[in-house]
């Protein structure tokens, strides 16, 4: 399938604070005038003045996208509220399927474990921007990580998600 890649506006671009090496994988419209762009370090919202949102992809959880709005809401790791992206013409860009790549090469290892008093947490390790490994814990809803007893088992499964990719338990 072949897709037209939308042109970032130049005062887009030099707003847009890339580091170096950093490239601009894809980029797409949002309804709003503003700009969604995919780097190969960060997510960002960008306007011809202002960055709204720089984030890297290992603070990303998960993503929705709503092909009939065509919107893609974005859900993070430290529980901020959720980023709704309305992209003017979704089809027209490959900016979701960068999205989605980005936030996978951001995940080495993940597992999903039922916690005491119910609920769940993602013990995840995860690639920084620079390529390092780290882990880290997400609570679903409802679940206290300083809980005791949650905590025991959210470190027995770092310690092996760890162990697993190759990190110091």
């Amino acid at each position: 399938m072949w897709f037209r890649r939308p042109s970032l506006p130049d005062d887009v671009r030099r707003t847009l604070p890339l580091a170096r090496g950093e490239r601009v994988l894809a980029a797409a419209e949002l309804a709003d005038g503003a700009w969604t762009v995919a780097t190969t370090t960060a997510l960002a919202v960008v306007t011809d003045a202002s960055v709204r949102l720089h984030r890297p992809w290992s603070d990303v959880d998960h993503a929705a996208y709503d092909p009939e709005r065509s919107v893609l809401t974005v859900e993070w790791v430290d529980a901020t509220g959720d980023t709704p992206l309305e992209l003017v013409d979704a089809e027209r860009t490959s900016f979701t399927q960068a999205f989605r790549e980005r936030v996978q090469w951001s995940v080495v290892l993940a597992e999903t474990v039922a916690v005491p008093g119910g609920g769940q947490v993602k013990v995840a390790v995860r690639r920084s921007a620079g390529g390092a490994l780290f882990s880290q814990a997400i609570a679903g809803p409802g679940v206290d990580l300083d809980d005791p007893a949650v905590a025991r088992v959210v470190d027995a499964t770092e310690s092996r998600v760890r162990g697993a990719s190759g990190l110091p338990a």
